[in-house]
C-alpha cells in the first residue's frame, strides 16, 4: 500500500513551518485528532461533561475497538489509561509478587519501568536479573534463556528503547515466555504506531504503549492491553467503581475485563482523540507506515554517517524511526538547541535516564532524531546539512 505524502502532511500544517523529528517525544496529531478533541471539549463547554459524554458515547467506545484491530486482540482485552507510565505500572503492580521472585529484563529497559522495578525489590524482595545486549544492541536471547529458572515470574521488556534505534526481538521473547510459563509484559510505547504489531505473535501477556508518540494521539493518553487467558493470574492493585462492583456492604468483584485496569474519571476528549489517531493509521495501513519509517530512518543514518565528526550508535537490522548520534565537540544538548533555533525538533537521551544502557556502552548524553511517515528525503538531507554546519 503506498502512501499519499502530500495529503498526509496537509493534514499536518506544522510540516509547512518545521521540521519535526522528535516524534519519539511527541508526535504532531492529524488535524482530524484535533477537532475531535476540540469539538468535545466544546460539547462539555456548551452541554456539560456528562451530557457531553451521554453525547459521545460510540466515540468513546470507539478507542476499544480500534486498539482491538491494531493489536489484532478481544475488545475485552483493551484498557484506557491516562499515560504509559499509569497503564505498565497498573499491570506490574498487579502481578502478586513474593520475596525471592526473579524478574528478568533488558539493558535497554525504560527508567520508569526499571525504577518500578527497584521499588518493588526494595517493598518485596524481589531480585532483578539484567539481561545483558548482543553485539547488536538487542538483548541477548541465549543469556535470556540461560537465565531463567522456577523463580523467574516475570519477563518485562521494552520494544523499541527510547535511547536507541533497536527493535528487541519481542515474539521470540514471547517465545521463551510461553515455554516455561511465565508472564510477559511488553513496553511498546515507541513502537505502537510505527511497527505493525499483534500480541498473539508477540506472545505477550501484557502490553502498554502511550497516544503521544507514534500513535500521534493527544497527550494525557494511553492503553494497556491483556490477554484474557492471563487476567486470573493478577489483581489491580487500585479499585474503584468503575473497575469493580459493589455487590453488597462488604463485598465486591472485579469486572471480567481489562476495565478492570481503568479509572471511571478520565480525559474523555483525549480518549476520543486516541482513538480517532488509531483509527488514522488503520486507514493508512500498518504495514505501509512500518515500511516508510524503516525506509526514513535508514536514509537518515546513512546521511548522517557520511558528516565529519558524526558518530550514529546503531547499527544492523532491523532498526525503528529512532535514530541516536553525537558529534565531536559539542554537547547534545546544545546542538539540539541549535537545531531547534533554526525550525527543527530533536530531542537528547540523557545518561541521567539510562543508567544501564548508555554506561554500558560508554555513552554521554546523546542527541535523538526520530522521523515519522509524514517526514521526507527532502527534509532528512536540509537536517543533515544543519547538523553538519554546527
Amino acid at each position: 500500500m503506498s502512501i499519499d505524502i502530500s495529503t498526509l502532511r496537509n493534514d499536518t500544517p506544522a510540516c509547512a513551518d518545521l521540521i519535526h523529528f522528535n516524534n519519539a517525544g511527541a508526535a504532531l496529531a492529524p488535524l482530524a485528532v484535533t477537532e475531535a478533541v476540540l469539538t468535545h471539549l466544546a460539547n462539555e463547554q456548551r452541554l456539560g461533561g456528562y451530557e457531553a459524554a451521554n453525547l459521545a458515547e460510540g466515540q468513546i467506545n470507539n478507542f476499544y475497538d480500534a486498539f482491538a484491530q491494531l493489536l489484532a486482540c478481544e475488545v475485552s482485552e483493551i484498557a484506557y489509561a491516562e499515560n504509559a507510565t499509569h497503564a505498565w505500572n497498573s499491570l506490574f503492580n498487579a502481578i502478586p509478587f513474593a520475596a525471592g521472585d526473579i524478574i528478568l529484563t533488558g539493558q535497554s529497559e525504560y527508567a520508569s519501568n526499571f525504577l518500578a522495578l527497584l521499588h518493588m525489590a526494595k517493598r518485596q524482595g524481589v531480585k532483578i536479573d539484567v539481561i545483558p545486549n548482543d553485539h547488536t544492541g538487542i538483548i541477548d536471547l541465549e543469556q535470556l534463556e540461560a537465565a531463567i529458572n522456577p523463580r523467574v515470574k516475570l519477563i518485562a521488556l521494552t520494544h523499541t528503547p527510547s535511547q536507541s534505534g533497536v527493535i528487541h526481538p519481542a515474539a521470540k521473547v514471547g517465545e521463551l515466555a510461553r515455554a516455561h510459563n511465565i508472564l510477559y509484559l511488553l513496553d511498546a510505547c515507541q513502537s505502537a504506531g510505527q511497527i505493525d504489531l499483534n500480541v498473539d505473535e508477540l506472545g505477550c501477556d501484557m502490553l502498554t504503549g502511550t497516544g503521544r508518540k507514534y500513535l500521534r494521539g493527544p497527550r494525557g493518553t494511553g492503553f494497556l492491553y491483556m490477554r484474557r487467558s492471563s487476567m486470573s493470574k493478577l489483581e489491580p492493585a487500585c479499585v474503584d467503581l468503575h473497575s469493580a462492583n459493589w455487590i453488597s456492604a462488604n463485598t465486591y468483584e472485579f469486572r471480567d475485563d481489562a476495565r478492570r485496569f481503568e479509572n471511571w474519571e478520565c480525559y474523555v476528549a483525549g480518549k476520543i482523540g486516541l482513538g480517532v489517531a488509531v483509527d488514522y493509521a488503520l486507514k493508512i495501513g500498518m504495514p505501509a507506515i512500518e515500511s516508510r519509517v524503516g525506509e526514513l530512518g535508514a536514509a537518515l543514518r546513512e546521511t548522517l554517517g557520511t558528516i565529519a565528526g558524526v558518530n550514529v550508535h546503531e547499527h544492523g537490522e532491523p532498526l525503528s524511526g529512532i535514530v541516536t548520534f553525537s558529534k565531536k565537540g559539542i554537547a547534545a544538548a546544545s546542538l539540539q538547541e541549535g537545531l531547534r533555533a533554526k525550525g527543527m525538533n530533536t530531542s537528547v537521551a540523557r545518561l541521567a535516564s539510562n543508567q544501564l544502557d548508555l554506561v554500558k556502552r560508554g555513552l554521554g548524553d546523546i542527541n535523538r532524531a526520530s522521523i515519522h511517515y509524514y517526514n521526507t528525503h527532502e527534509e532528512i538531507e536540509r537536517f543533515c546539512q544543519m547538523v553538519a554546519k554546527f
